[in-house]
């Protein structure tokens, strides 16, 4: 009997848990700011997040996923399910 595997992968979301991770690690986590907890529709200013955390979470993004963000898309990405959606969208037409 012969098997053959498909050895093409599947495109896997970033997910609320990935993005926090890569958060943490290139801007800190603000005191008093759990992001663990109920995050995915909170301002990223909330979250103590500004402009520039984003784009350096996005450099990261682009070099581990290989795909192009625009920096202004970043900006208007106010919360972690925008900025969610536009890197998935991102890596789905990468691809």
């Amino acid at each position: 009997m012969t098997t053959t595997t498909d050895t093409t992968t599947a495109i896997t979301a970033v997910t609320l848990a990935d993005l926090t991770r890569m958060l943490r690690e290139s801007a800190g986590e603000e005191e008093g700011v759990d992001l663990d907890g109920d995050v995915i529709d909170t301002p990223f200013m909330d979250l103590g997040y500004d402009s520039l955390a984003l784009l350096q979470v996005i450099g990261e993004i682009q070099r581990d996923y290989g795909i192009s963000i625009p920096d202004d898309a970043v900006v208007d990405a106010e919360t972690p399910r925008a900025l969610l959606a536009l890197i998935n969208a991102g890596r789905a037409t990468h691809a």
